[in-house]
C-alpha cells in the first residue's frame, strides 16, 4: 500500500515527529511517500534529520523529501497535514500584547477573542493559497487535515472558499473524556460519550456507563475529583449550564464574557500551577520558552534512542487513525471539525461544528446529533457569528466586517467600547501588515487614523510570569523537553 502524505509547517518538531510516528505505526503504511515543507530551512533540516533517523532505525525504506517549495511537497499527495502558525511568534505577540493595552486579557488568544480573530485573518489568507496549490498539483480528492488554529475558522474557509475537503482536528475531546472517566472511577473505554459543539467549546452532552446515562450526577462527582481545583471555571460553567466543556480554565475563560473582564476578579479564577490555568499571555510565554529551549536542546534529541513505531507509543491524535480508516477500512470513531450541514440542528447550517464521526472504507461519516441543550447552543451561537464575520472579513479583506467580528466577541465586547475596538483593530492590522496582504488598501488608512490616537488606552498589567532563560530551564530539562514537544506546532514559521 503506497500513497503520499505531505506535512506543511513541518518545522514543528514535536508535532511533526509524533504524527509521522503515529502514521508509520500502521503496518500497511511501511512503504508510503512522505514530504515535508516549511519556510524555515533550519527547522526543516533539523526535523527532517530527526524523523529520518527514526525511520531508518525502525528498518523502513522511506526517504523523506524535504523542500522549501510547498507545491513540490504537495505534488500527488493524497493527504496534506497542516500545522502552521502564520506570523510565527512575532505575529502571536501582536495578538496578545496589543489587546492588553485596551484592557483585553487573554491566556491563549488563538481560537476566539480578539487574538483568535486576528490570527484567523493571517491564517485564512495563507490557507486559501495552500488550497489552490492542493487543487492544482495534489492527487484528485486530496484531503486536508488541519491542526492549525483558529481551527473552526480555518476549516470553514478551506471548505467553503478553498474547495478542498478539510477536517479540523484537535485533542480536547480525548482529554476531557479521560477526566470524566477518572471522576466516574471507570476505564476510559468503559465510558461512552457524545461530545458536540464548536472547537474548544464542545460539550459532553451524553455520558454513559453500562448503557446508563450518568450526565446528571457528573457535576457532583467532578467537583470532588482531585483535578477540580484546577478546573474551577469549567465547573462553574457546568454548574450554570449543566454540561462539562472540553476546554481547560485558561482557554475557556477567554471565550466567555464573565471571567476575565475585571482584573480585580481574575485572581479567584486563575492559579499559577500551569499556564493553562489562566495566566495572562501564558501560552505565548510557553511558546517563547519552547523555541529557545528547542534550539539549545536539539543536539540532545539526536543522541537519544530513536522513537519506536509500535502501537504502545501511538498517540491519541486523530490524524493517523483517519488515514488508517480510509485506507484499510478499520473503523475509527473520533470528534472532528466539519461543516455543520444540519448535524447540530439548533446551530446555523453554515458553520463548522465539532461532532462524532466514523471513518472506514466508505469515507468519513457524520451522524446527526440533533439539538444541543439550549444553554450550550446559546453559548455556541454567539461564537458562530463571531467566526462567520471573521471568516468573511479575512476572505474579502473587509475591515468593516473585521470591526464587527471584534465588537461581537464576548470578552472583547465586555471590556471595550466600539471606539476602543476599532482603534485596537487598526493597531493590530498595522502591526501585522506583512502577513495581511488582503488589507493592503485598508492599512494605510488605519495608519493615518492612529496618528491622532483619539481614544486613550486603558492598559492592564494582567497576571503574567517572566519568560525563563535557557539556563533556568536547564535545571528542569525533562519538564521543558515535554513542553517543547507539546507547544511545537505553534512555533512553526510558515507563511504565504
Amino acid at each position: 500500500m503506497s500513497f503520499k502524505v505531505a506535512f506543511i509547517g513541518a518545522g514543528s518538531i514535536g508535532f511533526t515527529r509524533g504524527l509521522l510516528a503515529d502514521i508509520l505505526t500502521v503496518p500497511e503504511f511501511r512503504d508510503i511517500e512522505v514530504s515535508f515543507t516549511d519556510i524555515n530551512p533550519d527547522n526543516l533540516r533539523m526535523v527532517t534529520q530527526l524523523c529520518q533517523r527514526d525511520i531508518d532505525e525502525n528498518g523502513l525504506n522511506i526517504r523523506i523529501h524535504a523542500t522549501l517549495d510547498r507545491r513540490e511537497a504537495f505534488q500527488d499527495a493524497k493527504y496534506v497535514i497542516n500545522c502552521v502558525r502564520i506570523g510565527m511568534l512575532e505575529g502571536f505577540e501582536t495578538d496578545v500584547e496589543i489587546p492588553l493595552k485596551y484592557g483585553v486579557d487573554q491566556c491563549v488568544g488563538d481560537t476566539l477573542c480578539i487574538g483568535g480573530i486576528m490570527y484567523g485573518q493571517r491564517g485564512i489568507h495563507a490557507m486559501l493559497g495552500f488550497c489552490k496549490d492542493i487543487r492544482e498539483v495534489a492527487a484528485p480528492g486530496c484531503i486536508l487535515l488541519n491542526y492549525s488554529n483558529p481551527n473552526a475558522m480555518v476549516t470553514w474557509a478551506c471548505n467553503k472558499y478553498g474547495k478542498v475537503p478539510t477536517y479540523g482536528l484537535c485533542h480536547g475531546v480525548q482529554h476531557g473524556h479521560d477526566q470524566i472517566a477518572k471522576a466516574l472511577g471507570r476505564k476510559k473505554e468503559d465510558v461512552d460519550i457524545i461530545c458536540a459543539g464548536l472547537n474548544h467549546q464542545t460539550w459532553y452532552i451524553s455520558v454513559k456507563t453500562d448503557g446508563v446515562e450518568r450526565t446528571g450526577e457528573l457535576y457532583e462527582l467532578m467537583k470532588q475529583a482531585d483535578f477540580a481545583k484546577d478546573e474551577n471555571i469549567r465547573l462553574d460553567v457546568m454548574q450554570n449550564f449543566g454540561y462539562y466543556s472540553t476546554e481547560s480554565n485558561g482557554h475557556l475563560s477567554e471565550y466567555l464574557m464573565w471571567y476575565r473582564k475585571r482584573p480585580e476578579e481574575m485572581e479567584k479564577w486563575i492559579n499559577y500551577s500551569s499556564w493553562i490555568q489562566g495566566e495572562t499571555a501564558g501560552y505565548l510565554r510557553v511558546c517563547r520558552e519552547s523555541r529557545n529551549w528547542f534550539e539549545t536542546d536539539f543536539p540532545n534529541w539526536l543522541r537519544e534512542p530513536a522513537r519506536k513505531f509500535i502501537p504502545e507509543k501511538r498517540s491519541s491524535e486523530h490524524g493517523s487513525y483517519i488515514i488508517e480508516g480510509l485506507e484499510t477500512g478499520r473503523i475509527y470513531r473520533g470528534c472532528f471539525n466539519v461543516m455543520n450541514n444540519g448535524t447540530i440542528t439548533n446551530l446555523p447550517e453554515e458553520c463548522v461544528v465539532e461532532v462524532p464521526c466514523y471513518v472506514d472504507y466508505n469515507g468519513i461519516s457524520i451522524p446527526k446529533v440533533g439539538d444541543l441543550p439550549l444553554g450550550c447552543a446559546a453559548i455556541c451561537s454567539a461564537s458562530v457569528w463571531v467566526q462567520k464575520l471573521a471568516v468573511e472579513a479575512a476572505v474579502q479583506g473587509d475591515i468593516r466586517l473585521l470591526y464587527q467580528a471584534a465588537m461581537m466577541d464576548p470578552l472583547t465586547g465586555a471590556v471595550c467600547t466600539p471606539d476602543e475596538i476599532r482603534q485596537m483593530v487598526d493597531e493590530m492590522l498595522v502591526a501585522g501588515k506583512e502577513w495581511l496582504p488582503q488589507y493592503s488598501r485598508e492599512i494605510p488608512q488605519a495608519e493615518k487614523r492612529l496618528e491622532n490616537r483619539p481614544v486613550p488606552c486603558r492598559p492592564v498589567k494582567g497576571f503574567k510570569q517572566t519568560v525563563k532563560t535557557v539556563e533556568e530551564m536547564a535545571e528542569e530539562k525533562a519538564k521543558y523537553r515535554a513542553l517543547a514537544s507539546a507547544a511545537a506546532k505553534e512555533n512553526v514559521k510558515d507563511s504565504q
